[in-house]
């Protein structure tokens, strides 16, 4: 591989974990690294799905294991990067991708809650890029540390405040990552999807709990804009895009980005956005007495 920056061009024989990466964004973005030569460790709290994405690689020709686990266990991060050296010798690349949705107003959500969605969200996220940046340092070699934030990391939605503020810290964090290992590199990036039809949402529709959550049909929920869709295939070849060449963020949708961006940079409009949405809320909680 050519380690001038980050992975390098050319991703045959890199090797990459993957959080949540039995199924959606990361069981896809498996399957896309490893049809590119890499070798893949998938990791997620089922062993089923896991064990139906590494399958699936070595029919295809490619080279990946799993590791059953919660991400935001104690000593989890390190016993991750501990199967990668088992299975493939080393790490050279991360994808933090494993968290929820939780479509809950914060005044309704539990301590629990709160602290849980942080935990598995952000903080495993951040832990596990930590080591592995600190490995990479420590051995002198480049790599690179992904993490999966969202469109809204740049802005949020009512009930959506938790999990946005996870993502954004993620986003943030991910940045300044990026200044501090330069001089090492380490490329580090931050993923932003749009919504993806994936398990994601039903689990958000779950999580969320009675009276609160997403009503979803086809793994989107139903008052999603048909221009803010996307496949999980979609940020997986992203993703592989990124790793070839590594750029600051990851982005699958240009119109969302330039929502995000017209929200940041007009606080008006981004107001009217949110009322408009608070509305809908409104009506169809009336309509649902």
């Amino acid at each position: 591989m050519d380690m001038k920056r980050g992975i390098g061009t050319r991703l045959e024989g890199g090797r990459i974990l993957i959080t949540g990466g039995g199924t959606g964004i990361g069981a896809a973005t498996a399957r896309a690294c490893a049809d590119a030569g890499m070798k893949v460790l998938v990791s997620g709290r089922r062993a089923e799905p896991l064990e139906r994405v590494v399958d699936e690689i070595s029919g295809r020709g490619g080279t990946a294991s799993f590791r059953v686990g919660d991400v935001a266990a104690a000593d989890e991060s390190e016993a991750l990067l501990e199967a990668m050296d088992a299975a493939f010798g080393g790490t050279d690349a991360v994808f933090a991708n494993a968290g929820y949705g939780l479509e809950k107003p914060v005044l309704a959500a539990s301590a629990e809650e709160i602290r849980r969605i942080f935990d598995v969200n952000l903080v495993a996220a951040i832990d596990l890029m930590r080591l592995t940046g600190l490995r990479l340092r420590a051995e002198e070699r480049p790599g690179h540390l992904l993490g999966c934030a969202s469109i809204l990391s740049k802005f949020t939605l009512p009930d959506y405040g938790l999990y946005s503020a996870t993502k954004a810290a993620l986003s943030h964090v991910c940045r300044s990552m990026r200044c501090e290992l330069a001089n090492d590199g380490i490329a580090v990036s931050s993923v932003h999807p749009v919504t993806t039809r994936t398990e994601f949402f039903d689990v958000a529709s779950r999580e969320s709990g009675e009276d609160h959550g997403p009503v979803v049909e086809d793994g989107v929920p139903t008052h999603a804009p048909k221009m803010f869709v996307q496949s999980p295939e979609v940020v997986a070849k992203a993703v592989v895009r990124c790793l070839r060449r590594p750029r600051a963020e990851v982005w699958t949708s240009r119109i969302g980005r330039f929502s995000a961006g017209v929200f940041e940079m007009f606080p008006p409009v981004y107001e009217q956005v949110l009322r408009a949405e608070m509305r809908r809320k409104r009506r169809e909680a009336a309509s649902g007495d």
